[in-house]
């Protein structure tokens, strides 16, 4: 790659590790946040969920605005919405406004990051380039949260505050990298498309109600919960309904007819699951019932992180030799792996006995993550790369906050007390939810694999692809 590119994978790779980062020393800072502004716990939730609601709800609509308004005008006016509202964060001296500034903060990482990934998407050639800048992405995004759960308790042994201020200054920094290297483009020509607003508001309805829904699952009553995932169904029906009729559609449903694109997100949702359902289980675990400290948590489960060096070394020799669809498939049994050598986990386990399944881990992120990014881009047309980025990443969100919910009903359902015993075997009934999630992500992805190392979910060749006379046709 030349020196320019290089630059503007830079530049990205600090705006995923930022997205990274930002979250990893929130989880750690909130005890702090908690005491200093007299939060309950019920409130304390929405610092997390306001986030994840804002992100995982507007994803979508961010990637179709990269497609129609363009990304780097996109990705920089996003960046800055990112910027002043963590900022604003640290300034908050009520729980309302913390909340209220994290919302935004996700809505901005929703519009910012799709418009990243389709940068990157469209900036490297399909194939050989492009998979090994989307294996930096991945294996920095990784390293961000990562090292952010470090950060974060150190960070937050000073004062909480500067949990928010960071990131301004990250963000800045990456700003200016931005303007400066990320070359200018004109904005898209849409044909005479316009903006579907029907599907906008329908669709980011019934995702902010599903995910709304399932983060709260653990809170209500069930009826509640039934009630709020029907409404959002409802808008989804809608939105598929207008979609049909729309001859500019946000997100044009013959998309879906590509299979590797489907087995994509279904995996990546359930590896999410999995994954960030694991690691609540694991901090609970540690801290709870052992009484580690923040910092002792954080540093323990930074071995995870190595998959920030594995990503960018290891996983692209391994997808030129066996192929995307094997290399995911291997990620997501070593995951299943390491919850299953976790699920009789002890009173007294020592580190060295906890170490092999977070090891295997984090080689399973680095096997599955960046491959997954590449597999649901690939043979996408380069006018919806943005809306392929936006589906990949609401998926992750949803995935998320559906395993920590899960785990969590699973976890307070199993604890009969607060003895030593009742702790270990709430967690060890919610370290089901983990492995069931990662044997039913490979199950989905197995049906990926091909006879032939290499030719699995490379999408359709370029004479496959439809024009955009077909396309409009297709999404009829």
């Amino acid at each position: 790659m030349s020196g320019r590119a290089w630059g503007v994978l830079f530049v990205l790779c600090g705006a995923i590790f930022l997205e990274g980062i930002d979250v990893a020393m929130l989880n750690v800072a909130l005890p702090s946040i908690r005491e200093d502004l007299d939060m309950s716990t019920g409130m304390l939730q929405w610092v997390m969920s306001a986030y994840v609601l804002g992100y995982g709800g507007f994803m979508l609509l961010g990637g179709r605005a990269a497609d129609l308004f363009g990304r780097r005008q996109m990705f920089v006016f996003w960046l800055v919405v990112f910027l002043l509202f963590s900022g604003l964060g640290g300034f908050a001296t009520e729980g309302w406004m913390l909340i209220v500034a994290r919302f935004v903060t996700g809505v901005a990482a929703a519009f910012m990051t799709p418009a990243g990934l389709s940068i990157i998407t469209t900036s490297f050639d399909e194939g050989p380039q492009r998979n090994k800048a989307l294996l930096v992405y991945s294996g920095t995004a990784a390293g961000g949260f990562s090292i952010g759960l470090v950060v974060g308790g150190l960070l937050a042994a000073i004062n909480w505050r500067w949990v928010f201020f960071a990131p301004v200054i990250l963000s800045l920094l990456i700003l200016i990298a931005a303007v400066v290297l990320i070359p200018k483009s004109a904005r898209p020509e849409r044909g005479g498309q316009g903006v579907d607003l029907a599907g906008a508001v329908s669709v980011t309805g019934g995702i902010l109600l599903l995910v709304f829904g399932v983060e709260r699952a653990t809170h209500v009553s069930a009826a509640w919960t039934a009630g709020t995932i029907g409404a959002s169904l409802v808008l989804f029906l809608v939105f598929v309904a207008v979609e049909r009729r729309s001859s500019s559609p946000l997100v044009r449903l013959g998309i879906f007819r590509n299979g590797s694109l489907v087995r994509a997100n279904l995996a990546g949702m359930l590896f999410a699951a999995g994954f960030f359902g694991f690691q609540f289980i694991a901090v609970l675990y540690l801290q709870e019932l052992r009484g580690w400290s923040t910092l002792q948590t954080s540093f323990a489960l930074i071995v995870i992180g190595v998959d920030a060096v594995l990503s960018p070394t290891l996983t692209p020799k391994l997808v030129a030799r066996f192929g995307n669809a094997r290399v995911i498939f291997g990620g997501l049994l070593l995951a299943a792996l390491s919850y299953a050598l976790f699920l009789p986990v002890g009173a007294d386990w020592t580190y060295l006995a906890m170490f092999p399944s977070l090891i295997i881990l984090g080689l399973a992120f680095s096997l599955a993550y960046g491959p997954l990014t590449i597999v649901a881009t690939d043979g996408i047309a380069e006018e919806e790369q943005g809306v392929a980025g936006g589906l990949l990443y609401t998926s992750f969100q949803f995935g998320a906050a559906l395993g920590l919910s899960s785990v969590a009903a699973v976890n307070i359902a199993a604890t009969d007390g607060t003895s030593p015993a009742a702790l270990l075997d709430g967690y060890r009934a919610a370290l089901v939810v983990p492995l069931v999630a990662a044997l039913v992500a490979a199950f989905v992805s197995a049906f990926g694999l091909r006879s032939r190392a290499g030719a699995e979910d490379a999408g359709p060749v370029p004479a496959e692809v439809p024009g955009p006379a077909e396309r409009v046709e297709a999404s009829r």
